[in-house]
């Protein structure tokens, strides 16, 4: 069975290491943080883990549900993360994916809504403010195509075109296929997004590709699939045993509500740190709270 995930380190975990042509895997520590970096490198890596040429981050952090401290290793290993695949300098549009009337599809939505929106500040008002370093930042929330009409890709599209940014940043809840990382990591990729494709529900591809700028993807896993749970939890089952409703349906933590919001609200303030290197975590939460 093709369990589902979005996670470019689990399609590479149960790999031997003659089949990792293509793909470079890299372990390292980042201010306390255990990073794992891949980098797919060749059409011979993409067909291996079925994900495009390009970078793909993960940071394990503590759990969302158990763990309330933001400004910890945690934001220093995700904020630089980003950082090194952010441009030195260029305006930034932010899209958080996903529907906020459901819960572990909520994380996009919840990030946007605290990210440090600067393109208005201008002029004297910089000077007056004492911010004449900000970077341009714009931020918004796609909504899903049941509430708007509208894909996600669509709308990015038309906002890139309106607005110019230099960047898009996407963040967006992902599907895991180890039910133990569900709130406990950060995967971060500069090969951009298909909203959807872990639960089945592939949209339109978000990346330079389609939009015509770089597209920096972060999202956490908030949900595994219930085929995935039945096969890993119940001993000896064989494929064919496992329901076909349970392919079809995705299940998460009971303390969800409360790892989204932790979720969102660090990977908002390490995106805004990356960003505005200049302006401490501290004085980041006061000025987005």
């Amino acid at each position: 069975m093709d369990f589902r995930t979005d996670l470019a380190l689990e399609r590479c975990e149960n790999l031997a290491q003659k089949d990792l042509d293509g793909i470079l895997v890299e372990s390292y520590d980042s201010n306390g943080a255990t990073v794992t970096r891949i980098d797919v490198i060749n059409a011979s890596g993409e067909k291996t883990i079925g994900k495009p040429q390009g970078r793909y981050v993960t940071v394990e952090v503590a759990p969302f549900a158990k763990h309330a401290q933001f400004i910890d290793k945690s934001l220093d290993a995700v904020k630089e993360e980003i950082r090194r695949m952010l441009p030195e300098k260029g305006s930034v549009l932010v899209a958080g994916l996903g529907n906020s009337k459901i819960t572990p599809d909520a994380l996009g939505p919840k990030c946007a809504s605290m990210i440090f929106a600067t393109r208005h500040i201008t002029g004297e008002l910089l000077k007056e403010t004492g911010f004449e370093g900000l970077r341009s930042v714009s931020a918004f929330s796609t909504g899903v195509l049941g509430e708007t009409g509208a894909e996600a890709g669509e709308m990015i599209k038309g906002i890139v075109e309106m607005l110019k940014p230099d960047t898009v940043i996407t963040v967006d809840a992902l599907a895991a296929r180890d039910v133990s990382r569900l709130g406990t990591t950060i995967q971060m990729c500069n090969t951009g997004i298909v909203p959807g494709s872990g639960v089945g529900n592939a949209r339109l591809e978000i990346s330079k590709r389609t939009i015509g700028v770089p597209v920096i993807s972060i999202g956490v896993p908030t949900v595994v699939d219930a085929a995935t749970l039945i096969s890993d939890f119940a001993q000896g089952v064989n494929e064919s045993d496992i329901p076909e409703q349970a392919e079809n349906m995705m299940v998460t933590p009971r303390e969800v509500d409360m790892m989204i919001e932790r979720a969102a609200k660090l990977t908002s303030l390490a995106i805004n740190c990356a960003l505005q290197p200049e302006i401490a975590p501290e004085d980041m939460l006061i000025l987005t709270a």
